[in-house]
């Protein structure tokens, strides 16, 4: 993947959205609450196609004892753990509303606990919380049981509990392993201790290991972040993301903290970017699409291969396009053609369950187009080609002339052999793929009528 070139690099150096929706959560509106939810709720439990697909679950912790610098998470820094007591049992009070409208025992095929820090729970408390996720949903054999963790907050003995209550996959928090970098970002955590979890992880039969890095870092430059891709090739997990530093100090506080001056050049970042890409690629992990990586044999890998890839909010997945359910403070769910979060504050959502209430505050009911173009997009992302008889047939559009200004709009991603528009579709090349986010940008109807794209992270 050399032939990635620094030139088509600096192209698509511009922001955009990672279309884990679309449309995308800066199109929710409050006009959408409660009560658009419920409905949706209550078509899914009524309507027999809805109900037949499994769920997948989404539950935000959003504690962590300290913060990092770098993120733009919902969180909440506490040292106080009995908060988490406080609030699990207003999770209960949601998931019981939940079950109120679209009935209980629903199957689940996909879970996933992220944050802030799923692993603030102590044990008790994450026994706690799958308990009363298993009382009022039933997890099918087989399914994705993941979790985010923070190494600083588990041992061998912690991930032999997340074993034991069901959990399949493991998402390490790494970044980078440069001493002075973390110092920097305010996360240290040494590289001894990640190797010594991972291999715990693999003695307990994980299906799969994650370890996210950050490139655009400050203090980073291209050859300490070579030492990094080292030991990560080393490590070996079985799937890597890899996402660009997004400096958005007036939108996220805890960044004012970072030292603007240590940031590394846009150059510099480039450089991360390409020399990370051959790195994996030498160390034999497929490109499965925007920042992931995996192992040939890992299930995300064969899910590319065998065109059964996935997209939620979760990013790429295995499991079948279904419903979301989100839980928590400022959690994203999707029912049917609607999307719903919950309050970003502790404070309102703790209200609005207190009132009996599911804590909606804003979403969208889905147009027929946004249905459309959503399609397209999942369609160019995870498969990475649209074919127009399928998208005719589903739709009952002339595809050539619903996207026809869309499809001229290409003619130039084709001349940079990025895509091929063909009389049966549009197909995503071998080097499209890295660029698949700005590929996708084009059948954005929002954005391509809004060109204030500052609020989205670079699409490389």
């Amino acid at each position: 993947m050399t032939a990635v070139s620094p030139d088509l690099l600096r192209r698509f150096d511009v922001p955009g959205p990672r279309y884990t929706s679309y449309p995308t959560a800066d199109r929710f509106v409050e006009a959408f609450g409660q009560e658009d939810y419920i409905l949706a709720l209550e078509q899914r439990r009524t309507g027999s196609v809805a109900k037949a697909l499994p769920l997948s679950l989404y539950v935000h912790i959003p504690f962590c004892e300290s913060l990092c610098y770098y993120c733009a998470c919902n969180k909440i820094i506490t040292k106080h753990h009995d908060r988490a007591e406080v609030y699990l049992r207003y999770l209960s009070r949601e998931i019981d509303l939940h079950t109120a409208h679209c009935g209980v025992g629903q199957v689940v095929s996909q879970l996933h606990l992220g944050g802030g820090t799923p692993t603030f729970l102590s044990d008790a408390g994450l026994r706690e919380l799958m308990a009363m996720l298993k009382r009022s949903f039933t997890l099918a054999p087989g399914g994705e049981y993941s979790i985010e963790v923070d190494p600083r907050t588990v041992n061998a003995d912690r991930l032999a509990l997340l074993a034991e209550l069901g959990f399949n996959r493991l998402s390490f928090g790494v970044q980078d392993f440069d001493a002075e970098v973390q110092k920097a970002v305010h996360r240290v955590q040494p590289a001894e201790q990640v190797f010594a979890l991972v291999e715990s992880a693999r003695s307990l039969g994980f299906d799969s290991v994650n370890v996210d890095l950050i490139y655009g870092l400050p203090r980073q430059t291209p050859e300490s972040f070579d030492r990094t891709l080292e030991q990560v090739a080393q490590l070996r997990p079985d799937r890597i993301a890899l996402y660009a530093y997004a400096h958005l100090p007036e939108r996220f506080k805890p960044q004012r903290r970072i030292v603007s001056a240590e940031l590394p050049t846009a150059s510099s970042k480039l450089s991360m970017l390409s020399r990370s890409l051959d790195a994996f690629m030498d160390a034999g992990y497929v490109y499965v699409g925007m920042d992931h990586f995996a192992l040939p044999s890992d299930a995300l890998a064969v899910a590319k291969r065998q065109g059964r890839l996935h997209r939620n909010f979760q990013g790429y997945s295995t499991q079948p396009d279904c419903d979301l359910i989100g839980l928590g403070v400022s959690a994203i769910g999707r029912v049917g053609a609607t999307y719903s979060q919950n309050s970003k504050t502790l404070e309102e959502y703790y209200d609005f369950l207190d009132q009996g209430r599911l804590p909606v505050v804003r979403g969208l009911a889905l147009t027929r187009d946004d249905l459309v173009r959503r399609a397209a997009i999942m369609a160019l992302m995870c498969q990475g080609e649209l074919l127009y008889e399928s998208m005719e047939q589903a739709w009952l559009i002339d595809v050539r002339q619903y996207f026809a200004a869309e499809i001229a709009q290409l003619e130039d991603m084709a001349e940079q052999g990025l895509v091929r528009v063909g009389p049966e579709g549009i197909e995503v090349t071998a080097m499209g793929w890295f660029f698949v986010r700005g590929i996708a940008m084009v059948f954005d109807r929002y954005l391509q009528a809004d060109r204030n794209r500052a609020r989205f992270s670079r699409i490389i």
